[in-house]
């Protein structure tokens, strides 16, 4: 689509927004801003600011992306948490939003905020994570991988996204199919800084998400060993599944989108509707082509269901990798 047809398909929709909105005369009325708990380069922001750049000709008003990092995503959170609930904080996280109260439980610390402080707008994308190494290692496969940290436990080095965070996770999912292998883990303050570690040699393995590191893929800086999707991956076709390689392991980098609770329910219904319009845009779509990702859109009902149900399989796998000191 030209740039003349992407002006008018724009105000198309945000004539389309105000007429389904009562008050729009209010709202939005200023800047919204999307809250990204990570620091750049990870999956909440390189979905987030295409999404963006959508939305603000839609809504007529900035939609403008902040930075708020800390603890693997909780500062942000928290944040959010505490923001006024008037429809112009929002925020983007993942699936390790879903584990930050399981983790205060299992230090016996009082939850800074739990998943019902938050109203979920919708579900972006369901990244299927895969384990890369990197191109001064010699894996050509999985199994490499794990003979050779059998014979060395805790001399190869993983980096994540912080301790229990969306991809330290999965790392620990895998270690513990893998029959307890013994890695070493270096947890930083996000994706970005995680895969900065892996591509200075100072991780050799990192699971990321597809989007987070396919250029790094495509220049041969990273070699990929094994996906975490329940099918293979059409920008990675050619790399195996861990449930092809045997082992019983499926795992999602989601991104999303909330609200701080008490957000009113007519500026909720706008921000489902602006965001439903963005996120089927072919703009927003072309912008996930360009990192190997597709649209996984959920609306706000099935989304609630689905972070309901993914929430209770990852505290159990929080509860599974047990009390670990930072």
């Amino acid at each position: 689509m030209d740039r003349r047809g992407f002006i008018i398909g724009s105000a198309a929709a945000a004539a389309s927004l105000k007429a389904s909105f009562a008050q729009e005369a209010t709202y939005p009325s200023h800047a919204i801003v999307l809250v990204n708990p990570f620091p750049p380069g990870g999956a909440a922001d390189v979905v987030g600011r295409p999404l963006a750049a959508v939305m603000e000709p839609m809504v007529q008003k900035p939609v403008v992306i902040e930075t708020k990092s800390g603890a693997a995503g909780a500062v942000g959170a928290q944040f959010v948490a505490n923001a006024k609930p008037d429809g112009y904080t929002l925020l983007l996280h993942l699936t390790s939003i879903s584990g930050f109260a399981e983790v205060d439980k299992l230090f016996g610390r009082t939850p800074k905020f739990t998943r019902a402080d938050f109203v979920p707008i919708a579900r972006l994308v369901a990244d299927p994570c895969v384990l890369i190494v990197n191109d001064q290692q010699p894996y050509k496969s999985l199994k490499d991988l794990i003979d050779d940290a059998k014979k060395r436990p805790n001399e190869i080095i993983f980096s994540s996204s912080g301790l229990y965070g969306a991809l330290h996770i999965p790392t620990a999912l895998f270690t513990a199919a893998a029959g307890d292998l013994k890695l070493r883990h270096l947890p930083t303050q996000g994706g970005g800084p995680a895969l900065t570690a892996f591509l200075g040699n100072n991780s050799q393995v990192l699971v990321s998400s597809i989007s987070a590191c396919l250029s790094q893929i495509k220049a041969g800086k990273a070699r990929p060993l094994a996906l975490f999707g329940s099918q293979r991956s059409k920008a990675l076709p050619e790399v195996p599944t861990m449930k092809d390689l045997g082992y019983d392991i499926e795992y999602y980098l989601w991104v999303g989108m909330f609200a701080p609770k008490a957000t009113p329910a007519e500026v909720v219904t706008y921000l489902r509707t602006a965001v439903n319009k963005a996120a089927h845009s072919e703009q927003f779509k072309a912008a996930l082509a360009n990192l190997g990702q597709e649209l996984a859109y959920m609306d706000q009902p099935e989304f609630a269901a689905f972070w309901e149900a993914d929430s209770k399989r990852i505290e159990a796998a929080i509860r599974s990798i047990g009390k670990v000191e930072g």
